[in-house]
């Protein structure tokens, strides 16, 4: 995990999918490369997509954190997830 910026020209041949681990359908089924396309092309696809992303990617870290919670190690695993969630990819 962490943050990318995918109008970055890195993206553009990166026909990997967003996110293998994510929970949401377009995670797998759209690439680095497509999403970097809509988005560099102004279509509106690009922004519904991100967003369904992110919601999932939200959703999932919500759960994470209530595991950890409930498991009292999440000061713990939040330390480890800010660090990992604050590189840039």
């Amino acid at each position: 995990h962490g943050t990318i910026n995918i109008k970055n020209k890195k993206w553009e041949n990166d026909f990997s999918a967003i996110d293998e681990m994510g929970i949401t359908f377009v995670d797998t089924m759209y690439s680095k490369a497509y999403l970097r396309h809509l988005f560099a092309s102004k279509e509106l696809l690009g922004k519904q997509i991100a967003s369904i992303h992110n919601l999932g990617f939200y959703l999932w870290l919500v759960r994470e954190a209530r595991k950890h919670i409930l498991a009292g190690d999440f000061t713990e695993w939040k330390n480890r997830m800010v660090k990992q969630l604050d590189k840039r990819l």
